[in-house]
Formats: C-alpha cells, structure tokens, sequence
C-alpha cells in the first residue's frame, strides 16, 4: 500500500477473481482519496499456472534505485511471496517496518493534535501470525525499536499484540506517510480459523472485508513505554448527518435507547462515550453497550466494570447466523483509568458485519466480525452504579456504507 504524489493512496489486496475463497491468489488494486470511497482498479498481478501471488509490499521507487524507471519518480516497485505447490508454508508473512512518531500526552481529548506529536527516531515492526494467536489461529504483534538504514534492534522482545479481538490479521501501512505524522493502516478483519467458510460467501457474494483505516501512533503508558496507539481515521466524510443522530450529556446511572432501523439505512453507527470525575479509589459501576435486532433478538454486547483492573468485555455470543467451534465468542482486556484525567473514553464503529472498539484514544482497540440472522437496529447505551459525581456523555452518528465504484468500461 502506498499513498501518491497526488494525494491517492493505493490498496493491494489477496483477490480471487473465479471463487470466494483463497486460491488461485491474485492481487486486486482499489484506490482513494478519503480511505472510505473507493474504487476498483484492474487487477494489478496475475500469477502463473500453479502459482499465487501471496502476501507483500509495494513502495515508490522515487530514486530508480531498482533500476527499472528510468527519468521516472513514481515507479512502483511490489514484493510479494510466491507460492506455489513445492513451496514450504511460511511462519511468519507481512512484516511492516515504519517510523513512527510518538505522543507527548495519551491522556488529552485529543490526542493526535500536531502539538501533541514528538518526532523519535522509533521504529515499529509489525508482523502477523498464523498459528499462533492467544485466542487461536491469526492474529497481528508489534515490536518497536530503532532502524539505522540495515538492521532493526527491537527495545525488548516482548510480542506486543495489536487487537485484543479475533478478527485484525496483516494489517500494512501505506508508505508515503511523512515519518513525522501517524502512520496509516489497514487490516484484514478475518481469522485463518474460519476465514474460508464465514456465512457471507454464498449469500453476498464475497467473503471478507478489511477493518477501519486508522491512524497510528506510539505512546508511554502506565503499563509499557512503548504501546501502539490505534485510532479511526477521520469518519466525517461518512457521517449521515451533521450533528448526532441521538445524544445524552447526562447518562449516568441512566441509558439512551436509539431505534435506527428507518433513519440510518446503512445500518452502520458510531458512538462516543466519555465518562468524567471517576473516583480516584473506590470507583464503582458500569458501562455497557448492546447493539439487537427488532426482529430476531440477536446482540453484540460489550463494557467495562470501573472497579479495580478496570475490565473491558465483548460478547458476540447472542449472534445466531454462524456457527463454529473455533468462533470464539467472548474478549476482554483491562484498561486503567488515567490518574491525571480520571476519564474513560470510548469509541465504537458497527457495521452490518464488523464491530471496532477503541478504548481511551485507541489505547486498546479490538476488530470482531459477526453474522447475525436479523439486521441489528437497536442501540442501548446504559450505566448503572456509578459512585456519586461521576459525569457520562454520549453522541451517536449514523454512517454511509464504504462506497466502492467500478472502473467505467
């Protein structure tokens, strides 16, 4: 993935153009301005016979160092892996290695204000896994650390995970971001342990999906020096209207209930929770989310408890259309409440088949995917508990869908 001169970032993806599983792999090529509209370009690599074209890079070759583009500054140079059937089954693939800035303060409301931005001479490897994953099959770790042009020295070798959810597999970044601002990426929002027989194939015609782009950013946190921050990229452009669809400045100890099944046609939603004054010892309560279907009953649920570790839950255990043994149902982690804000921030992006959440300015973020028999179109925000003081506030936005056009013929 890499972003242009003029502005146009360029998505290379694993394609199968004769089925809706992996085989036969080419890549696909889309491209965009905002990261949400997009469009779909030719097929960029096609393999030979016996071949696939697997898992890569792609950079501009702006000083011909290739030797390929001669008086030429925008050549595009891929590096890919090469499969076919006597090739061994490698252990490790995607390996990213980008500058990264880091924050000076994690706890600000916003904390990707460029005053707020440190240049370092940091590093992060991110590399993807399968097997290997503490909740089985797929899943993406990150080691940073410093790169002097030839070797790549991690600070510790810690296995640092990126999503504490199932569904976050070889994510790249696009190169072309300037090293002093965060960096982009883009995931795979699948697991290797159910990716080929998820319910959407024969139904919709495809088979997975990529997560939110996000930006990325590193930052020293209560528990680690160096933990990777992760945060949506700006959703405006997707947003149905221009104030919130349903908001509430005072939902403690109290719930809003917002019915979208005639005013957000998508289905697609996204809600800020910011909960204020939390005790400092002593906190008690809870706040909880539930997206359900009018129709069928089925929830996606998720929460944290204020008291002691601060745990953080999601339950896609209520959701009926796909059954697998290896479908684990249920994430959590923990997440402290900062001791020089005392606030809790909460982000949540749902799509008709993806659920994102960020904990506390992407301090933690989780990608699950779920397949529900019914449309949800219910969202309930609720507290309940809460020690005396503590503040809540909520805005709900309604989303566009991703928007992906065809080439004209």
């Amino acid at each position: 993935m890499f972003v242009d001169a003029d502005g146009v970032y360029h998505l290379y993806y694993q394609y199968n153009p004769t089925d809706i599983v992996a085989g036969n792999q080419h890549w696909g090529h889309a491209t965009t301005r905002d990261l949400y509209h997009w469009q779909n370009q030719p097929i960029a690599i096609y393999p030979g016979p016996g071949e696939g074209i697997f898992s890569g890079s792609a950079v501009i070759d702006v000083n011909n160092t290739s030797g390929f583009f001669p008086n030429q500054t925008n050549g595009v140079v891929a590096i890919y892996t090469l499969h076919t059937a006597t090739e061994e089954t490698q252990e490790y693939e995607c390996p990213n290695l980008v500058p990264i800035p880091m924050l000076s303060n994690i706890s600000i409301e916003h904390p990707l204000d460029a005053s707020n931005i440190a240049s370092t001479d940091m590093h992060l490897m991110q590399i993807s896994i399968n097997p290997g994953a503490p909740l089985g099959g797929s899943i993406a770790q990150y080691f940073p650390g410093v790169f002097n042009g030839t070797h790549f020295a991690p600070v510790d070798q810690a296995a640092r995970l990126a999503d504490f959810g199932k569904d976050n597999y070889a994510g790249q970044f696009f190169y072309g971001i300037p090293a002093t601002s965060p960096q982009v990426s883009i995931a795979w929002a699948s697991n290797w342990q159910y990716a080929q027989v998820v319910p959407t194939g024969e139904l919709e015609g495809f088979r997975s999906a990529m997560s939110l782009p996000r930006y990325n950013v590193l930052a020293n946190t209560t528990r680690g020096d160096y933990t990777l921050v992760s945060i949506p990229y700006d959703l405006s452009p997707l947003y149905t209207t221009s104030t919130s669809v349903a908001n509430s400045s005072s939902l403690a100890n109290s719930s809003l209930l917002y019915d979208y099944s005639t005013t957000v046609p998508s289905g697609a939603l996204t809600f800020n929770m910011t909960i204020t004054s939390i005790p400092s010892a002593n906190a008690t309560g809870t706040a909880n989310f539930t997206f359900m279907s009018s129709v069928t009953g089925e929830s996606i649920r998720g929460g944290f408890y204020l008291g002691g570790d601060v745990p953080f839950f999601i339950n896609r255990g209520y959701i009926q259309g796909f059954d697998n043994p290896f479908f684990t149902d249920k994430f959590s982690t923990n997440n402290l409440v900062s001791k020089d804000t005392q606030t809790f921030r909460l982000q949540v992006v749902i799509d008709r088949s993806i659920l994102e959440v960020f904990l506390d300015n992407g301090l933690r973020s989780a990608t699950n995917t779920f397949f529900p028999e019914g449309e949800l179109d219910i969202l309930i925000i609720s507290t309940a508990g809460l020690s005396s003081g503590v503040q809540v506030s909520a805005d709900v936005y309604g989303l566009e869908r991703y928007v992906v056009t065809e080439l004209a013929q």
